[in-house]
């Protein structure tokens, strides 16, 4: 695809995902904080297709915007009465939260502005290249050093852990 036309399409996708990124945290609903947060993933996932990632992207469409959001809706419902509004923060935590996001800009600026990109040096390395699935799929489910069998079922015990917790707060009720 032409260059021009990747910039414009990264700089509205960067726009739009910066703005629901607000929108998520400065909404008084938390269902529509949430379904702002279900926007902002897929826009992740469409950074990762952008990089050529085409098995992060799927994964972080299935994983987390399927899966983790489901999960907070869940945890909104039981946690939360029908209408309930967000109250309003006191102002030194909106100047707390805003040195909070300044201090996020200038590290993310610092470690842009050191970090030495191999790409941008020389655009004839491979970096246009998508692993193979099937390197994907043994670091997953192997047991030798840097692959992640082990964190993937020590994640899933953790996963079941909170769907009990969830059950055994929804039936005090």
């Amino acid at each position: 695809m032409d260059p021009v036309i990747n910039l414009i399409l990264f700089i509205c996708l960067g726009v739009v995902s910066i703005s629901l990124s607000v929108l998520a945290v400065t909404s008084k609903s938390l269902l529509r904080s949430a379904t702002y947060l279900l926007l902002v993933l897929i826009c992740t996932a469409g950074f990762y297709l952008f990089l050529n990632y085409h098995f992060l992207a799927a994964v972080q469409i299935s994983v987390y915007a399927g899966g983790v959001l489901v999960l907070f809706i869940f945890a909104i419902f039981l946690t939360s009465n029908k209408g309930d509004i967000m109250q309003k923060h006191k102002a030194n935590k909106y100047v707390m939260g805003t040195l909070a996001a300044l201090g996020g800009i200038a590290v993310t600026a610092f470690a842009l502005l050191k970090h030495q990109f191999i790409y941008s040096g020389n655009p004839s390395i491979e970096g246009d290249r998508e692993i193979n699935m099937k390197v994907i799929g043994e670091a997953l489910m192997g047991t030798e050093k840097y692959q992640y069998l082990l964190p993937f079922e020590i994640l899933s015990v953790l996963l079941l852990a909170c769907i009990i917790g969830g059950i055994l707060i929804a039936r005090k009720r």
